[in-house]
């Protein structure tokens, strides 16, 4: 009896020795960081995109003669208008914020201070502030405390949650060093932040036509030339003044290097349209990247979004700006063909606080049908098993940066944001449709009937405009329809 007694005695012992080591490993040895799980070192806080909201509705949708009504048939009692002792000082058309009743049900609750008490659906309110006036609250989904208004950007509005009590703030406070916070606040972020966006980024049409190109009626020169010039000046990578003088060296044409960019503008007014339209038949793996270029000195910011199974550019767009805005426009081109996204959909990106900020935004405006994560792949080196998963998703979006850096380099920077976007057209044109790539056997990544006829590369952007002509005059069609 006294060995059994010996030997629970050890089993206890050894269960609590294992419970320690549970214990000491769970918070000292990191374990196999999850896909789609921040960091959780402070330090990161700011990169990370809270959940969305809760929001209150406020809206009486019974009015005052409704529930007169329903006053009679349920309690049998009729509600009649106020009978004052001396005559009434309410305004005439002052009337319930809540179910609109009229002046003569209204009287006040407080003699002279100025609160008025509605007779009919015993409403407290005051006629110089008008609670009811906002109809959406919104609320923190962690401590159910009302949002306040804090900072005014230009695009969009910061609510802060500043309850001292929340479970979210709470946390975030427990992980920082007090001494630290103290004397560096700025650089964490502990409340809970939402951003209420003043522009809709999902109603900005995406298929509108730049103005300002030349006419394809050739007055000087024919088709041939402009094929050429485009040759030049995208394929080879060519500037605006030595692609003229290639043509005047090599083929006796005498050009001006503005004529040269003029054919460039036209052509890729054309080519736009089909190229954004293009159904790339895309996978299930997204990859995306952000690039600064120069226009007029200063910095302006490219997005690509690419298809990681076809290398396939599938959304673009030039800003001057780092914000939201561009990020969610160029996921709307990469989601254009898409109803709902396809099984283990994977959206990969580094760590910038955009790419989750417009993924909440997608789900916001369409529901489950786009409800995705941002795997995010921080830093340069693999210190954690999402980076060391995911990192060569992510050397294919940073190669093809470099990739257009070495066609953007001889332009020197560009004049305006529009000879930004007409180069970024045809260079996207060029990559996903005329440009022999390696991977695929130099073969192009998108091959399309038409352009298999061409025996020469001047015939094939020819043929490319003409496709972009078809596509703006389909446009168009459906416009009317």
């Amino acid at each position: 009896m006294n060995i059994i007694l010996y030997l629970l005695q050890i089993i206890q012992y050894l269960y609590q020795q294992n419970c320690w080591l549970i214990n000491f490993i769970c918070k000292y040895i990191p374990l196999k960081q999850w896909a789609f799980d921040d960091s959780h070192s402070p330090k990161y806080q700011k990169l990370k995109t809270d959940e969305l909201p809760k929001i209150i509705y406020r809206k009486q949708d019974w009015q005052w003669q409704d529930l007169i009504k329903y006053y009679e048939l349920r309690y049998h009692k009729t509600i009649k208008p106020v009978r004052y002792r001396s005559e009434s000082n309410i305004p005439e058309n002052c009337s319930c914020p809540l179910c609109n009743a009229p002046s003569i049900f209204l009287y006040r609750n407080n003699g002279k201070k100025g609160q008025l008490l509605c007779k009919v659906c015993q409403n407290l309110f005051s006629p110089d502030e008008n609670r009811f006036s906002k109809t959406i609250t919104l609320k923190c989904p962690h401590c159910n405390h009302s949002l306040e208004r804090k900072k005014d950007r230009k695009h969009f509005i910061i609510h802060k949650c500043i309850n001292p009590k929340c479970p979210y703030y709470v946390k975030n406070l427990k992980k920082v060093d007090k001494q630290d916070l103290k004397n560096n606040k700025y650089k964490y972020k502990l409340h809970y932040i939402y951003r209420e966006f003043t522009i809709d980024f999902f109603k900005m049409d995406l298929n509108s036509l730049p103005k300002g190109a030349s006419s394809l009626k050739f007055s000087k020169f024919d088709k041939n030339v402009m094929g050429l010039c485009l040759t030049y000046k995208v394929n080879l990578g060519l500037s605006l003044r030595k692609t003229a003088q290639a043509l005047k060296d090599i083929h006796g044409i005498s050009i001006s290097h503005q004529q040269v960019a003029n054919y460039c503008k036209t052509a890729a007014i054309c080519v736009k349209p089909f190229v954004d339209n293009y159904d790339y038949d895309t996978k299930n793996v997204f990859t995306a990247d952000e690039t600064y270029i120069k226009i007029r000195g200063i910095k302006g910011y490219i997005w690509f979004i690419m298809d990681a199974a076809k290398r396939s550019i599938i959304g673009y767009q030039i800003s001057d700006n780092r914000g939201v805005g561009p990020c969610i426009l160029a996921m709307r081109m990469a989601f254009k063909h898409l109803k709902e996204l396809p099984e283990k959909f994977r959206f990969i990106a580094d760590g910038y606080s955009a790419y989750p900020l417009a993924a909440q935004q997608f789900f916001r405006e369409y529901g489950d049908k786009f409800q995705f994560d941002i795997t995010q792949v921080i830093g340069l080196t693999n210190d954690d098993e999402v980076s060391k998963e995911f990192r060569p998703y992510k050397q294919l979006i940073e190669r093809l940066n470099r990739t257009y850096k070495q066609s953007y380099r001889p332009t020197n920077g560009f004049d305006n944001i529009d000879g930004a976007n007409y180069d970024l057209a045809l260079w996207v044109a060029y990559y996903n449709f005329l440009r022999p790539h390696k991977e695929k056997g130099y073969n192009v990544l998108n091959e399309v009937e038409l352009l298999k006829g061409a025996e020469n590369m001047p015939g094939k952007w020819q043929l490319l405009i003409f496709l972009g002509q078809q596509t703006i005059q389909n446009i168009q069609t459906q416009k009317c329809n």
